[in-house]
C-alpha cells in the first residue's frame, strides 16, 4: 500500500534561491541516492537539508511502517521564511537595506507499507489507551 509522510524545516538561516539548487537535484529520486547527491554536495544548505530528509526516513519508519528501501522523493519545495532587515551605512549619510533572508523547506516521501493489518493494530493500541485517574486534592474536598 502506498503511503506518504512530510517533514518541514522552518526558518532555515539560508536564502530560498540557495536552497532550490540542491532541491532540484534531489526532487523524483530514490532516498538513498537523494542522501549521496546531498553528503557530497559543496553547498552550504547541504547539510541542513540532508539532516531534514533523514528525519522524513525516521518519520516515514517510526510513525507509518514504511520500507525504507522504497521511499522516493516525491515533492520538495521550499518556500521564503521571514526576511531580516539590517541596515548598512553608505555615502552622504544614508543608509541601505540588507535583506538577510530565510527558508521554509518542505520534504515529502513516498513509499510502501509494510502491511495494513501492522498499521491497523498500532492505531487500534494507541485509541485503546485509558486516561490516568485523577486524584482529588485533600484542599478541594473541604
Amino acid at each position: 500500500m502506498k503511503m506518504q509522510t512530510k517533514a518541514k524545516l522552518r526558518h532555515l538561516r539560508v536564502a530560498p534561491r540557495k536552497v532550490r539548487l540542491l532541491i532540484d537535484i534531489i526532487r523524483g529520486k530514490k532516498v538513498e541516492d537523494a542522501l549521496a547527491q546531498l553528503k557530497y554536495s559543496q553547498k552550504n544548505a547541504a547539510k541542513n537539508l540532508e539532516k531534514l530528509l533523514k528525519s522524513a526516513i525516521a518519520n516515514a519508519d517510526h510513525n507509518h511502517k514504511m520500507k525504507s528501501e522504497t521511499l522516493i522523493v516525491k515533492e520538495a519545495y521550499v518556500d521564503g521564511g521571514p526576511i531580516l532587515y539590517r541596515w548598512m551605512p553608505r555615502a552622504f549619510g544614508r543608509a541601505s537595506k540588507i535583506r538577510k533572508r530565510t527558508s521554509h523547506i518542505t520534504l515529502v516521501l513516498e513509499g510502501e507499507a509494510e502491511d495494513k493489518d501492522n498499521v491497523t493494530k498500532v492505531a487500534v493500541k494507541k485509541e485503546n489507551k485509558k486516561p490516568k485517574k485523577k486524584t482529588k486534592n485533600k484542599k478541594n474536598e473541604k
